[in-house]
């Protein structure tokens, strides 16, 4: 059996086995050590786990999660929740709209799916059940919308993305997902609407509408989240990484003295969480590292890639298919680990087609979106159903109709790559060729 072979076996028959994403890729990318090259060569390990984290702009992963957990706990949300009211209204599907904007603004400031899932369905569950909405359909909505989040800056998956595809400005990466991801938004409002009318969820007189000045001024430090993270790296006042501190002291002061939701110990738990999540998405990281080293050096991607070229030459089919690859490994695994597994075998056809990088890996990023809320692995439903107190799989013909309605955006974003790149290129970004 071939070097090749074995990788890809263990680091397969590892993962039925229930074995840690991480510590697959690790014992994988071991075993085609072990076969294609020499028993020496295992002295690289220490030095590609550690290479593989030893890089600047990873500083700011664990830096954007805590500051999503940091404004999922300041109170951000209900603020929100209240400006986002007062312009909508009372009417058909009012809170389901209220609902779908308050997920795209949040997503401006924590860069993690599930923490806008988290923050937004403990504020906007009850309400909404009290409107007269269907929990399962409620938390299948919270979850479709927050997985805007991994595309709207700052974005944690897109920080991955511009470390494991060289070359790529994450500043560029960081415009070029504002425009899709509101796209994905706006494409789950139409068919909330839509349903909130046919079965009469919520009505004109359903409520009160907030004063609009009075909730704007209260949600006004949560909307400048987004504005001073993007106005600074256009204008060249700190680099991406220098917006993840920027974010995390802006979020503490917000959080602290204006919301005031935040105490001594209520920092310290959430540094204490922030520190565990950071380190399993460093874990994966550091031992994706071995499986990438021994699958560059074998030259496992190459052959994967030209396996995939002997199906189709056709750049469209052939992106269809990656499309679809990702869409299902969306539903099995989570954003980090499928961009680590996944885009070096796709660096190569990326080349060979002459794709656009930033481009390319807002699709990527677009089609992990979907996965999020997407059972059987559905982090986003998974935190919007425990909040709801409702089975999973309750969820699964409303989830089946939001993912139809995305991957539409998707489509529109693939055929109109301009959607993407327009943002970028008139900001003075890198975005590559057309």
């Amino acid at each position: 059996m071939s070097p090749d072979l074995w990788m890809l076996l263990i680091f397969g028959l590892a993962m039925l086995l229930g074995v840690p994403v991480a510590f697959a890729l690790g014992l994988g990318g071991a075993a085609g050590i072990l076969a294609g090259l020499s028993p020496d060569m295992l002295a690289t390990l220490g030095t590609n786990t550690y290479n593989s984290i030893a890089k600047y702009p990873l500083i700011a992963i664990p830096l954007f999660i805590l500051t999503g957990l940091i404004f999922e706990r300041a109170g951000v949300a209900a603020s929100l929740v209240r400006f986002a009211q007062s312009l909508i209204g009372p009417r058909h599907g009012g809170l389901a709209l209220v609902a779908v904007l308050v997920c795209l603004i949040m997503g401006g400031m924590s860069g993690s799916g599930p923490a806008d899932a988290a923050a937004v369905a403990m504020v906007m569950l009850p309400s909404m059940t009290k409107a007269g909405y269907p929990k399962p359909f409620s938390a299948s909505l919270i979850a479709a919308s927050a997985s805007t989040a991994i595309l709207i800056p700052p974005s944690i998956a897109l920080i991955l993305y511009s470390v494991v595809m060289p070359g790529v400005d994450l500043r560029a990466l960081f415009a070029a997902g504002l425009f899709p991801g509101i796209l994905a938004g706006l494409s789950l409002l139409l068919p909330a609407w839509w349903l909130s009318r046919r079965y009469g969820w919520e009505g004109p007189d359903s409520g009160e509408r907030p004063p609009i000045r009075e909730s704007f001024i209260k949600a006004l430090p949560a909307l400048f989240a987004p504005v001073l993270i993007l106005g600074g790296l256009r204008s060249g006042l700190f680099t991406p990484t220098e917006a993840a501190v920027v974010a995390v002291t802006y979020g503490l002061l917000i959080g602290i003295f204006v919301y005031k939701q935040l105490s001594p110990k209520g920092l310290l738990d959430l540094m204490v969480e922030a520190g565990k999540i950071s380190g399993v998405v460093m874990i994966i990281i550091s031992l994706a590292g071995i499986f990438a080293w021994a699958g560059t050096t074998l030259g496992t991607f190459s052959s994967l890639a030209n396996a995939m070229l002997s199906i189709s030459d056709n750049p469209w089919t052939l992106l269809l298919l990656i499309m679809l690859l990702v869409l299902i490994a969306g539903m099995l695994l989570d954003a980090v680990s499928i961009y680590l597994i996944i885009t070096p075998i796709l660096i190569p056809l990326v080349h060979h087609f002459g794709w656009n990088p930033v481009w390319f890996g807002i699709l990527l990023a677009m089609n992990i979106a979907i996965g999020q809320f997407t059972p059987p692995v559905a982090v986003n439903l998974m935190v919007t159903t425990k909040v709801a107190n409702i089975r999973l799989e309750k969820t699964f013909l409303w989830s089946l109709l939001f993912m139809v309605t995305m991957f539409s955006s998707l489509l529109l974003v693939m055929l109109v790559p301009g959607i993407a790149l327009w943002l970028p290129d008139r900001l003075g970004f890198v975005v590559g060729p057309w």
